[in-house]
């Protein structure tokens, strides 16, 4: 399918901005004059609206004039689809365990980033596979050699020995040729580059990831089969009641600061996995909150963890 740029432009007639103010439009919790005159807001709408771009593959420009007004530009790239090809939003069921009478199945977890292979570890754990762990490619063939996982769910950016080197001697191997690698990394654009470089992947997935991604996974190239839970009508409303300021304030202090402090870097992958922090003692609370960042609604996560802001 063809690319294509969607051209955005946001034009208002109102006071405008002086030169020296524009450097510093784009800073968390920093207002303009203007701005600061009207006693409202946190200062944070541009700076996440500009991470809300680049995330998207644009960047954001402005051109102001004091007493005539302010305009913001923008593309976006886009590619055409068939609308044909569209599935329909379904209501995703929750794993709650695995069927019986199926083998144990052994799952190697590659990252360099701790927290990362524990947010795995503690998805997985619930369930009876075998898990191991390596934080490079290096370690990654030593595990795999004693180990012998049926599924690697391998990250492609690590120190040491990448993804890369660490998949293509596996499958070097005979025994490495039945084990299914699960390439893993943060950038879209890194899913085409994994496939070209290498044949070896079995699939890829982007961070930040859905539960529902990894056991999809599992099932596509293990087999797994799995007890879902009945899904509810009421589950979205149970979600949004949890929700709300006093719930959160009673959780840690520090787990809230930086809890904060990623949302405010507009960090979905950080965000996701602080949330999955409290999962254990509070998990409508953190379903809740996993909902709204999936969204990309970081204002209102801000707004509940200060709402006096």
């Amino acid at each position: 399918m063809p690319n294509h740029q969607l051209h955005f432009e946001i034009e208002d007639t109102g006071c405008g901005m002086a030169p020296d103010e524009l450097d510093k439009l784009f800073q968390a919790f920093v207002q303009t004059q203007t701005g600061a005159s009207y006693q409202q807001g946190t200062g944070l709408g541009l700076a996440i609206s500009q991470q809300f771009i680049k995330l998207m593959g644009g960047q954001i420009a402005v051109r102001s004039q004091v007493g005539c007004g302010t305009t913001f530009t923008f593309d976006i790239p886009v590619t055409v689809v068939d609308a044909s090809t569209v599935k329909p939003k379904q209501l995703s069921r929750q794993v709650i365990g695995l069927e019986p009478n199926q083998p144990t199945y052994r799952i190697l977890i590659v990252d360099d980033r701790a927290d990362l292979r524990q947010l795995l570890v503690k998805m997985l754990n619930r369930f009876e596979f075998e898990l191991q762990e390596a934080s490079n490619g290096i370690e990654a063939i030593e595990v795999w050699s004693s180990f012998e996982p049926h599924l690697i769910f391998m990250d492609m950016r690590m120190p040491i020995m990448d993804g890369y080197e660490a998949t293509k001697r596996i499958k070097a191997n005979v025994k490495g040729q039945a084990t299914a690698i699960v390439a893993v990394s943060a950038s879209t654009a890194e899913k085409g580059r994994t496939m070209v470089l290498s044949d070896d992947y079995d699939d890829f997935i982007r961070k930040p990831f859905r539960e529902s991604e990894i056991f999809d996974a599992l099932h596509k190239h293990l087999g797994v089969r799995y007890i879902y839970d009945e899904p509810h009508n009421t589950q979205e409303s149970n979600q949004t009641e949890a929700l709300t300021p006093e719930a959160l304030a009673g959780l840690p202090a520090d787990w809230l600061m930086s809890l904060e402090q990623a949302t405010i870097e507009c960090d979905l992958e950080l965000i996701l996995t602080q949330i999955e922090q409290i999962r254990d003692r509070h998990e409508s609370l953190a379903n809740a909150l996993t909902a709204l960042a999936n969204e990309f609604l970081f204002n209102q996560i801000l707004d509940l963890i200060k709402p006096d802001i």
